[in-house]
């Protein structure tokens, strides 16, 4: 499915499908009715088209245009437009035009065209200058990582030339992109292959894994209890006796997508609500002496969604992080205390390199948590944008298609991004390693029973 802006560990979502995310639901802000016309979305590769309750959308470069997704109006509320891969976009006229996508956090800014672009009318040029087009435009951490982008171009273009199967080009762009080390960053060639790939020295959060951990974390965590699943399985809870009486909360999401059949932001906004509703009961609440939130395998999905759980945290509102692409102005996000039930007590977040997208985003957010937090474990696997996914041209390349990451999740300072590095621990402890396993342990697990227990002293 390729979609203009989607949220997901696209690793995950190539390779093993923890679940993909399709948003949907409403903006909740006040519409105007949705303008026709050509807008262009500012430093996100794409243009739209406006007219008779039609939306189309361009995949744009300075070199290409590719025609994307469709969607059509939504008669009971006219700025919205349900799109063909289930996302639902809300455009905003006025002097500050504004494109919103339900489950991304934030808007786009939008500049009104007389027509679109000269690109589209033209014709198009080969799948690598498309390819490398994209990223020279939009990827926003070449530097970081020690990428000469343009040497690469030199050095693949006449490979590309000369290559005479799809196996063969396939591979050289794979092979251009793979020194990224970037979970968000993938290849999609229909039955030729898939290349995708995380952060050195860390694991995909598949099925797998996560079958593997939650039974293990039953057994030895939780002394042979079984968590209570929520949310099509995707969260589990239970008490866990404290050292001296009472109890700790040990709180599991293996994504932040999947919650419901519909796979909707809405729908799973709903779920989430209906999950943390039976969980933070006021009795609850009141009674627990802390909770454990491990979020050390975990897909991703929405970041909205972890902006909801982390409403359900906090008695007070405060700085989630910012978010920024190349040439556009950090945009701030925040929490605001949820309108039901909330916890407010010491909260040990386990992460690892196995929390992948939007557990990262949620771990930045807890970040500024008013109430004690603390982080253990180790550093998360580092890819925190929205995936842009876009089109090859080419008649026999109709199924391909790549993904990149384009914006940059920034900290109160405006300068700090854990892209790459993934966001660090406090305490540092090893996660799922073999070592762990052979040998019985969660060290992790139990310097957050050991934190909470020195809270409550």
């Amino acid at each position: 499915m390729i979609t203009q802006f989607r949220k997901t560990a696209a690793l995950v979502a190539g390779l093993c499908a923890l679940g993909a995310l399709t948003t949907t639901g409403s903006a909740g802000a006040a519409e105007r009715p949705g303008p026709d016309g050509i807008w262009q979305v500012d430093d996100y590769g794409t243009v739209l088209a406006v007219r008779g309750g039609v939306l189309d959308t361009y995949q744009v470069t300075s070199v290409s245009c590719l025609k994307g997704v469709a969607g059509t109006r939504d008669k009971g509320t006219p700025a919205r437009y349900a799109m063909a891969d289930g996302d639902v976009y809300t455009l905003r006229a006025g002097a500050r035009a504004k494109l919103h996508i339900d489950g991304s956090p934030g808007d786009r800014s939008l500049r009104r065209l007389t027509a679109l672009p000269a690109t589209c009318r033209a014709p198009q040029p080969g799948a690598f200058d498309v390819f490398w087009q994209t990223f020279q435009e939009n990827y926003p951490f070449f530097a970081a990582k020690g990428i000469d982008w343009q040497e690469v171009r030199d050095r693949y273009r006449p490979r590309a030339e000369a290559a005479r199967t799809d196996a063969e080009l396939y591979d050289i762009l794979a092979e251009m992109v793979a020194p990224l080390h970037d979970a968000h960053v993938v290849v999609s060639a229909d039955k030729t292959g898939f290349f995708g790939m995380t952060r050195p020295g860390t694991v995909v959060p598949g099925p797998g894994l996560d079958a593997k951990v939650r039974a293990f974390v039953e057994r030895r965590d939780l002394k042979g209890q079984s968590l209570r699943p929520y949310a099509n399985g995707r969260i589990g809870y239970a008490d866990v006796p404290a050292p001296g009486g009472g109890s700790y909360g040990y709180l599991r999401l293996s994504a932040f997508s999947g919650y419901s059949e519909a796979n909707t932001y809405a729908a799973n906004r709903d779920e989430l609500d209906r999950a943390l509703d039976a969980i933070l009961t006021p009795d609850r609440v009141h009674r627990l002496r802390g909770l454990i939130l491990d979020v050390r395998v975990n897909g991703g999905g929405s970041d909205s969604l972890g902006l909801d759980l982390a409403a359900r945290l906090t008695d007070r509102p405060y700085f989630a992080y910012a978010k920024r692409t190349r040439h556009t102005a950090p945009q701030p996000q925040h929490v605001r205390p949820a309108a039901a039930t909330r916890y407010s007590g010491p909260v040990a977040l386990l992460t690892g390199g196995s929390t992948f997208s939007a557990g990262e985003t949620f771990t930045q957010a807890m970040m500024e948590r008013p109430a004690p937090t603390t982080r253990i474990g180790e550093p998360t696997q580092g890819v925190f944008s929205d995936v842009m996914e876009r089109a090859l041209p080419g008649e026999g390349h109709a199924k391909w298609w790549f993904g990149l990451p384009n914006e940059e999740f920034l900290t109160r300072d405006g300068r700090t991004t854990f892209d790459g590095v993934g966001v660090p621990p406090l305490l540092p402890e090893p996660v799922f390693t073999d070592a762990e396993f052979a040998h019985d342990r969660d060290a992790a697990f139990d310097r957050a029973v050991g934190w909470l227990g020195e809270r409550g002293r």
